[in-house]
């Protein structure tokens, strides 16, 4: 009787500990958001701005110059993607495209032309987890797999940018992150364009597009959307037009890296 008494609380205790690791990693975890305007400014993200300064991540460029970084997330084809490189060759713009393990080995070619045609390739992880709730050696596994992965079907060997997946970050994963050699890409414009059932047309991306757009926006698009491949060369001709230039996320970085060591800080 006593044995089984004992063993009863060990497992309750057991079951206890478990749940309360497993409570506060989660409550830990921050799921990416900002305070959306119609004002074309870049829009509030609150307590998370001093995080994100803290361990050098990116959400937009603040110099004020009406730059705009393209970022695409691809999980998986949705036979949208080549009319997307079609459109940002014919337009001489760059982009990075935060790519995952199924992504890599389901369209290796894809992957291959982003490289070859001047773009740059994000880690988005290889199985799409949340950080928040792994160890720093699981993240290290995600983050290295995907790149060997990229490396293996492209020109590109290194990688320097992640988007967590799911938007899920602490400060301890940008910490790691940053011990692993990475640079955190979050984005300040975005909106929800990856239902793939729910597809809206080219209008609706362009005009969601357009009216959050500002000054160094970091903007995150879904290569699975047909309304974004239809929309995407007229919102980079009326961009053009008003005076705004598409910037590779090198330049953003390398400029600011340079800042911080002219003016030390």
């Amino acid at each position: 009787m006593q044995k089984t008494i004992k063993f009863t609380v060990m497992i309750m205790l057991t079951l206890i500990v478990i749940f309360v690791k497993v409570g506060d990693v989660k409550a830990e975890g921050y799921g990416w958001g900002y305070k959306k305007n119609q004002d074309h400014e870049i829009p509030e993200i609150g307590k998370y701005e001093g995080i994100l300064d803290t361990y050098g991540a990116y959400f937009a460029d603040k110099s004020g110059e009406k730059n705009i970084y393209l970022t695409f997330d691809n999980g998986y084809e949705q036979g949208h993607t080549e009319a997307i490189l079609d459109v940002l060759k014919k337009e001489e713009v760059p982009a990075t495209f935060f790519v995952t393990g199924h992504y890599v080995s389901e369209e290796p070619q894809l992957v291959n032309r982003m490289v070859d045609e001047g773009h740059i390739i994000g880690n988005h992880s290889y199985h799409h987890p949340d950080f928040t709730i792994m160890t720093k050696q699981s993240i290290q596994k995600e983050l290295e797999t995907l790149k060997e992965a990229v490396a293996n079907v492209s020109e590109q060997k290194e990688i320097k940018y992640v988007r967590p997946p799911r938007g899920m970050f602490n400060e301890q994963t940008l910490k790691w992150s940053n011990e692993l050699g990475y640079i955190h890409i979050f984005w300040s414009l975005a909106f929800k364009d990856w239902e793939t059932d729910k597809q809206k047309g080219w209008k609706y991306a362009y005009d969601q597009l357009m009216e959050q757009i500002h000054p160094g926006a970091i903007v995150l698009l879904h290569t699975v959307s047909s309304d974004n491949a239809e929309a995407l060369e007229r919102i980079i001709v009326e961009l053009r037009k008003q005076g705004y230039e598409f910037k590779s996320l090198d330049n953003l970085v390398i400029r600011d890296k340079m800042d911080q060591m002219i003016h030390g800080f």
